[in-house]
């Protein structure tokens, strides 16, 4: 269960400022993805409250004094990047520091020139003494999503995740039908009359975009006011470099790979890159083939360690590459994904190749035996 002050919704936030509901947290609505024991459990808070911005902004300020030294902890991507800069901007004149602090590796160009360009100061999770900091926020993530989150003492949640197990803090704001957490943080900044800087906005509005992945996911009226709200603060100029900054000139011998082993079967590509870097390579490979008019199908395959890596692209009218890719490889891995594209990855081993080179042929093989 959820224990201390909660903000625990799936109503449609409406315009600015304006209440979605008035009661105790005993009385708000079950969420579908909650487990049978949650959903007999009421969520108990120490009182009853006003759901509007203005009030969850105050009861997350009351859980701080002014000699506190903060840790925000993240699983740092460009959402978690974003709310993150607006706590700690939330949090200036409260507390005495905070730090952010993030256990995973920053691997993907656009988050690192994410990281570069609006000089976003970040620790690793590692090199930090927890113990260290007398209260502890965690933003666009929840206490056991990942192992290194394990044993942290949290104080205070604010993500829009879908409710992953039972927290005791201080404060918890989750909104699992928000696009992206950065729109909750446009609405604490908004309730604390704070005007982001031109480096926060564009944050924000970049963390909005990708969460949200332009509007064409799950999202509500609430993230689109604060995207507009953003429009005209944000470097947009800044934001499409972010999201152009994806390739690095050591991996553009993959695009020649990729032509040289395409393989072309009735509106279908396939092809197998081999042995790749990062499976990130192959997403851009299969994206930019399916830019191609005539194509209605793109598989493109490469080996990650001792995994392949499958990526499925179509256009998603009457084609649905999640179903595809778990019927063809969600006996053997990991598969899944939504209409228009999708992601396997097998163990080299489940594949018994009994020995033989794997090619685009045979990834060709594999899913053709399918449709």
């Amino acid at each position: 269960m959820l224990h201390g002050l909660c903000y625990v919704s799936h109503f449609k936030e409406l315009p600015f400022g304006q209440p979605t509901q008035q009661s105790s947290c005993t009385n708000l609505p079950l969420l579908p993805h909650m487990t049978k024991k949650q959903k007999e459990s009421p969520i108990p808070c120490k009182q009853v409250y006003k759901n509007t911005a203005k009030d969850r902004l105050q009861a997350f300020w009351t859980v701080f004094e002014k000699e506190d030294e903060v840790l925000v902890i993240i699983n740092a991507d460009p959402d978690a990047l974003a709310t993150a800069m607006a706590v700690k901007r939330l949090l200036r004149y409260k507390v005495k520091s905070v730090t952010i602090a993030h256990p995973n590796e920053i691997r993907r160009l656009n988050n690192q020139a994410m990281v570069n360009r609006l000089r976003i100061p970040l620790e690793r999770l590692k090199d930090v003494k927890v113990d260290h900091y007398s209260k502890r926020v965690m933003v666009d993530s929840q206490p056991n999503h990942l192992p290194s989150f394990d044993k942290i003492k949290i104080h205070a949640i604010i993500d829009h995740h879908p409710i992953g197990g039972e927290f005791d803090c201080e404060f918890i704001d989750i909104r699992p039908e928000y696009g992206a957490t950065s729109s909750m943080a446009v609405e604490y900044l908004r309730a604390a009359s704070m005007k982001p800087s031109v480096a926060l906005a564009t944050a924000l509005f970049y963390g909005i975009k990708v969460d949200t992945q332009n509007f064409e996911q799950k999202s509500v009226l609430a993230d689109g006011i604060c995207f507009r709200y953003l429009f005209n603060i944000a470097n947009r100029d800044l934001v499409r470099k972010f999201e152009l900054t994806d390739l690095r000139r050591s991996e553009l011998k993959y695009f020649s790979i990729a032509l040289a082993k395409l393989k072309y079967s009735k509106g279908r590509y396939f092809s197998h890159l081999g042995r790749v870097r990062s499976p990130d390579v192959l997403v851009i490979v299969a994206d930019f083939l399916n830019h191609v008019g005539e194509i209605d199908w793109v598989y493109v395959s490469g080996i990650h360690g001792e995994k392949l890596v499958v990526i499925f692209r179509c256009d998603g009218y009457r084609k649905s590459a999640g179903k595809l890719a778990d019927r063809i490889f969600g006996s053997l891995g990991s598969a899944g994904g939504h209409k228009g594209a999708a992601r396997a990855e097998v163990p080299l081993k489940n594949l018994q190749l009994g020995g033989k080179e794997f090619t685009s042929d045979t990834l060709k093989r594999f899913i053709m035996r399918h449709i």
